[in-house]
């Protein structure tokens, strides 16, 4: 079925209507001296993060960062020259990438984490041999 500029606009108008008081983005650009993507919100508020966090932007160059593109509603942001997309509002909440996405990250950090118990058990786990080994099944 072929959207018409009539349909867009209505589109577009119920969209604001639903979203109110969620800032918009004005302006977005990557500066390449502190390795940030910052982003001017419509409430005076400027969002920044590193691209290594957030979805399809971990590998990209600084070229490829460059150029953003933002959304006619303000409430996404576009690479075009690795087709990354990210949602502003969600941005605002620290969600950075899908689901899925964000739990291997999360679950990957905290693989890392240190604590005072992690460090016991290990030091316990070391003394009586370490891990047991998987017996393979006949």
């Amino acid at each position: 079925m072929p959207i018409n500029d009539s349909d867009r606009l209505a589109a577009e108008t119920t969209l604001q209507t639903q979203l109110p008081g969620v800032p918009k983005a004005i302006h977005a650009r990557y500066d390449r001296r502190v390795s940030r993507v910052i982003v001017g919100l419509d409430n005076g508020l400027e969002l920044a993060f590193p691209p290594r966090l957030a979805q399809g932007l971990e590998q990209a160059t600084p070229a490829d960062l460059a150029i953003i593109e933002i959304s006619p509603l303000g409430d996404g942001l576009h690479w075009p020259a690795i087709d990354a997309d990210l949602y502003v509002p969600g941005l605002l909440q620290g969600v950075f990438g899908s689901k899925s996405w964000m739990a291997r990250h999360l679950g990957a950090a905290g693989g890392r984490a240190r604590s005072g118990a992690k460090v016991a058990a290990a030091r316990e786990n070391g003394r009586k041999g370490g891990r047991p080994r998987k017996r393979a099944s006949a």
